[in-house]
């Protein structure tokens, strides 16, 4: 038995009825929450309202965050704020983070620590940035588990891209899986994919050549596991629906 999530952005109001429905059909058990910046005071009340539980995703490289660089420290910290109001005010008990991008180990350890809340969990990148001209921190177990370590974090498994930077480092993308999992992971991110490229690309169910059975068969039952499949439209989450379908069906896995 698992227990899935549906992963949305705060500015998703489009989806609110949809995400509604779906938690009331049992497809899923709480909702990931990615945090765009400045969307706080807009939107906090349309996601507080639904009374579902939530887990809070950290803005990241994409919205200039950047725990691996000093020059980036003054806006990660007012970021991390945000995040951190958004989990209080969701009730959520988990905040994920991503490590960051060609910078210093020590650098994102000494960012956390001064971030300093015990709901953070580091997610696993993979070896490559999706532009392929720079290199993600966390790409390893090595990796992580130092920064869990140093940082006193949890872990955020994303299966995507630990398959991505096995393949960047020639090593077995399962064995990559497992390694990961050694780790301990509070929750888990789970798409489709190219089972041979070094790039992420968050795919529906079946629309990738993951062998999803098997890499469901290594993840122990009662797991937080994020779907974190493509949406192609505005009004309404079929796709995630059918994502959700096909993992509790297809693949003769159960779900909660």
């Amino acid at each position: 038995m698992y227990n899935f999530g549906l992963k949305l952005w705060s500015t998703n109001d489009f989806y609110i009825d949809e995400a509604l429905r779906l938690y009331k059909n049992h497809s899923y058990k709480y909702i990931e929450l990615y945090v765009v910046p400045g969307s706080y005071d807009k939107y906090y009340l349309l996601w507080k309202n639904l009374q579902i539980p939530f887990v809070i995703h950290a803005p990241h490289f994409k919205d200039g965050v950047n725990l691996a660089k000093r020059e980036n420290f003054d806006r990660n910290i007012v970021l991390a704020k945000e995040s951190i109001l958004w989990a209080d005010t969701l009730d959520s008990k988990t905040i994920i983070f991503h490590p960051g991008i060609s910078g210093e180990e020590q650098e994102i350890v000494r960012q956390l620590h001064l971030i300093k809340d015990k709901r953070i969990i580091i997610e696993n990148k993979p070896y490559y940035t999706i532009t392929g001209d720079q290199i993600c921190n966390g790409h390893s177990p090595e990796l992580i588990r130092q920064i869990m370590k140093e940082a006193n974090v949890g872990f955020c498994l994303d299966v995507g891209h630990a398959i991505c930077s096995a393949n960047a480092q020639k090593i077995d993308p399962m064995v990559m899986v497992k390694s990961f999992l050694q780790l301990n992971p509070k929750l888990i991110h789970l798409t489709d994919g190219d089972f041979f490229s070094v790039i992420d690309q968050h795919l529906n169910i079946g629309y990738g050549n993951y062998n999803m059975k098997a890499i469901l068969s290594l993840i122990s039952e009662g797991s937080f596991v994020t779907v974190e499949t493509n949406k192609k439209a505005k009004d309404n989450l079929l796709d995630f629906e059918e994502d959700i379908k096909k993992l509790g069906g297809i693949y003769g896995i159960l779900y909660s």
